[in-house]
Parts: structure tokens; C-alpha cells; sequence
């Protein structure tokens, strides 16, 4: 990979510093990361043009959670295409059911692990066809 152009963009919302720094950390080595500290940051990006090719979002978030920027990115004819992993520490299988139901591609329970967080990026990704840029 030559350039950050050349490199797949992930949307990483998350409001709790410790959890931004590990998942950049770790996922910046293959993909663009841009972190915003809650949905609305995220959808105000999103409208501003910068659209990216995966969407991470913690569930409690503040002003907009992830269920609530699901919501948002499912209902936008724009923007309904761009997957969205949840990262959560709700463990409740209602949760996972209603964020799974709302267009969610994918939830992972934290504590976890980042190899398999990477791995299941890469899953996704792969399903929806955007594994060309890698």
C-alpha cells in the first residue's frame, strides 16, 4: 500500500478515549481511521461527503448512540450501504437482536479481542464487495 488513498475507510464512534486509542491503534496499520465521539459527529461527516467503507459504533454514545446513528445510516438512501459493526458492552442477546434487526452487520462484545475484531471487519468487507482496495 503506497498512500492513505489506497487504503479502506473505517468511521470508529466511540466516546471512551482508552477504547479509541486500541482500536486506531491497532486498525490503523491497514485502514484510514477517522474517530468521532458520538453519531452525530459521525452523520455530520457523513453528510459533509467523507464516506467511509465501514462504520464501527459503541452503542452509548452521547447526543446520538449507535442504535440511533443505525437508524439514521439505514433510513439515508446515501448511506445505507455502508456497514456498520457494533462494538458494545451490552451482552444482552435482546441487544444484539435489535441492533442486528436495525441494520447492523455485525455485533462484538467488549472486552475483546482486536485480531478477531479485524478479522470480522475483513468478513464484512468481503460480503459486501468493497475488498477490491485492499
Amino acid at each position: 500500500m503506497n498512500s492513505n488513498e489506497e487504503k479502506l475507510k473505517i468511521f470508529i464512534v466511540e466516546d471512551d478515549v482508552f477504547m479509541q486509542t486500541i482500536l486506531k491503534g491497532f486498525l490503523s496499520r491497514v485502514y484510514e481511521i477517522t474517530v468521532c465521539s458520538d453519531g452525530i459527529e459521525a452523520m455530520s461527516l457523513l453528510q459533509g461527503g467523507n464516506v467511509p467503507d465501514l462504520i464501527i459504533s459503541d452503542l452509548n454514545t452521547p447526543k446520538m448512540g449507535g442504535l440511533e446513528l443505525i437508524a439514521q445510516v439505514k433510513a439515508s438512501e446515501f448511506f445505507q450501504s455502508i456497514p456498520v459493526m457494533v462494538l458494545s458492552g451490552e451482552d444482552s442477546s435482546d441487544m444484539r437482536i435489535k441492533c442486528l434487526d436495525a441494520g447492523a452487520d455485525d455485533y462484538v462484545v467488549k472486552p475483546f479481542n482486536p485480531r478477531e475484531v479485524e478479522a470480522r471487519i475483513r468478513v464484512i468487507l468481503r460480503r459486501v464487495g468493497v475488498t477490491n482496495k485492499l
